[in-house]
């Protein structure tokens, strides 16, 4: 069994509307330590990440806002699950994807120390292949893997600790991307299974595909996933709806054959605002995904009020 480390991450500034904030406590509310020791994981709930004090950072782009607050948030949150890998399976609780900034990098640099190839599956139904020199939203959200892949244009964000290779990174289930984000990813290795390829080909091969190649090469395995990697008609509590999402099986699924390749050692949970929740189901609903992710069967799902 695996000891789960929660690692609160109010960030509500890599984007503009209010409300991620208090996804942490909603995760909380909604059941996720109960869920996760009733399927026999310890849990240790290190509370929210407290950012180191922003400075006075400014970029060119004038587009871009909160930099500073968020380059203070990438620092804490690269410590903090840098440091919870050494102890177990850190499950940071967003909060916007901005905090993936942090956490990706804290489990690059951990990877790094152990000489082991990082590897990420990005669920999401946006690529966040922004640098911060080419965002016209100027929201921070939409840089991630971009930051992570080693692109340029990140000052004055920390150097990103061992950039992880286009080829190790797997964009599932994406169905709305920039130009910009998309003429960079043509030059980079990363392999893109969006809603098309998913719709063809069905969940399971592609996955199934990605993972053969991060087992052959005895990787550690970052999982983020965004509310709004499902379809808004099932999980509404996102700012940045795209329809056409995963359904509440194909979502499952994902997170049961993760669950069996037995290779997942980080994972984000983000985008939630239960500002724009409907009685907590989205919180219930990824709290129910964690469940599977970590071992829950098909059969053993409860029953719902909703």
């Amino acid at each position: 069994m695996t000891h789960c480390i929660l690692l609160g991450a109010p960030v509500d500034e890599g984007q503009r509307r209010p409300g991620c904030l208090m996804g942490p406590a909603a995760y909380r509310v909604a059941g996720l330590v109960k869920t996760l020791e009733a399927l026999g994981h310890s849990v240790e709930d290190r509370g929210d990440v407290v950012p180191a004090a922003p400075g006075q950072e400014i970029c060119d782009n004038p587009a871009v806002h909160h930099l500073p607050e968020i380059i203070g948030w990438t620092k804490a949150l690269r410590d903090a699950t840098s440091a919870a890998l050494a102890d177990g399976m850190p499950i940071i609780l967003g909060g916007d994807h901005s905090l993936a900034l942090g956490s990706v990098a804290g489990v690059a640099s951990h990877a790094a120390r152990l000489g082991r190839p990082q590897f990420v599956i990005w669920l999401d139904a946006h690529s966040d292949f922004h640098s911060i020199q080419t965002t016209t939203s100027g929201n921070l959200h939409g840089t991630p893997m971009a930051y992570a892949i080693g692109r340029p244009g990140f000052a004055p964000f920390p150097d990103f600790p061992a950039p992880i290779p286009g080829e190790n990174i797997c964009m599932f289930g994406i169905r709305s991307v920039d130009p910009a984000e998309l003429a960079a990813m043509q030059n980079s290795d990363v392999t893109v299974n969006d809603m098309r390829v998913l719709d063809e080909q069905g969940i399971a091969a592609p996955l199934r595909s990605f993972l053969d190649r991060v087992q052959a090469a005895n990787g550690l395995l970052h999982v983020s996933l965004d509310v709004d990697f499902l379809d808004p008609s099932i999980a509404p509590a996102v700012g940045t709806t795209v329809p056409g999402g995963t359904t509440f099986r194909e979502a499952h699924l994902v997170m049961e054959l993760l669950h069996e390749s037995g290779l997942v050692s980080s994972l984000d949970l983000v985008e939630l605002n239960p500002f724009l929740d409907e009685r907590g189901r989205t919180a219930k609903l990824m709290v129910d995904l964690v469940g599977s992710l970590m071992g829950r069967k098909v059969f053993d799902r409860p029953t719902r009020s909703y």
